[in-house]
């Protein structure tokens, strides 16, 4: 049983890209986490500073 080596290329082939696909899927995870992490740390600022708003409204109309 010869087995010919374009099906051993192929086979590679297969698993080099399932093996990028995940690399790449794991990346893009990553970038995704940290863009998420950016933004809730903008909209925590924007909400403190609100509440910095109001309490300084509050007390000149005291």
């Amino acid at each position: 049983m010869d087995i010919p080596i374009w099906v051993y290329m192929v086979a590679a082939g297969i698993i080099i890209s399932a093996l990028m696909a995940y690399k790449t899927g794991k990346e893009e995870r990553e970038a995704e986490f940290e863009t998420i992490e950016r933004e809730g740390e903008v909209y925590m600022k924007r909400l403190e500073q609100e509440k910095e708003n109001r309490e300084s409204q509050k007390a000149s109309e005291a």
